[in-house]
């Protein structure tokens, strides 16, 4: 099963995220994250939601780049937050895909699909603010959008969190 959970900053999404994977049941919970730290505060929040984490007995599997590549126990449920890290991880990042980061990453969902018993994936709304960005900030929302369309096509459920409710989309 493919869930899609996206939502804007601070709308709740990676806490109704948890939560579903916990009902889920007591299988193997794998939490892939993607937040790469570049400075100390993004060290601090790593740690703060790896505390958070370890009640939910997730293992946590840092993942910047290569999703393709990351290997989980088969039948596991998996939490990929983010895929706008991701996104950004694969197109700026030295040993990122660049300008291939749209299949490289559709190739790592399938990869995981093919493992997992259960894959949510936690996406950032960032596409209704109306403001005119630059050029590569367009790009970047360009991937991300096709990613997310992708994904959402593929999914079972699709879910946008608003203020703290989930609002079905798909599902």
């Amino acid at each position: 099963m493919l869930q899609v959970i996206t939502g804007g900053s601070g709308s709740g999404k990676s806490a109704y995220a948890e939560d579903c994977i916990l009902k889920l049941g007591c299988g193997e919970r794998i939490y892939i994250a993607t937040m790469y730290p570049f400075d100390e505060e993004s060290y601090r929040r790593i740690a703060r939601h790896r505390a958070m984490r370890r009640e939910k007995s997730f293992d946590t599997i840092e993942c910047y780049t290569g999703l393709k590549d990351v290997n989980i126990p088969q039948g596991a449920n998996v939490l990929l937050e983010c895929m706008s890290n991701l996104t950004a991880n694969e197109i700026y990042l030295e040993n990122g895909a660049g300008d291939t980061t749209i299949e490289v990453i559709l190739q790592g969902i399938d990869t995981l699909l093919h493992q997992a018993a259960n894959l949510i994936v936690v996406t950032n709304e960032i596409f209704s603010d109306g403001i005119d960005y630059d050029e590569e900030t367009k790009r970047y929302q360009r991937y991300l959008g096709r990613i997310n369309l992708e994904l959402a096509k593929q999914a079972e459920y699709v879910t946008e969190v608003v203020y703290g409710i989930p609002v079905t989309i798909k599902g």
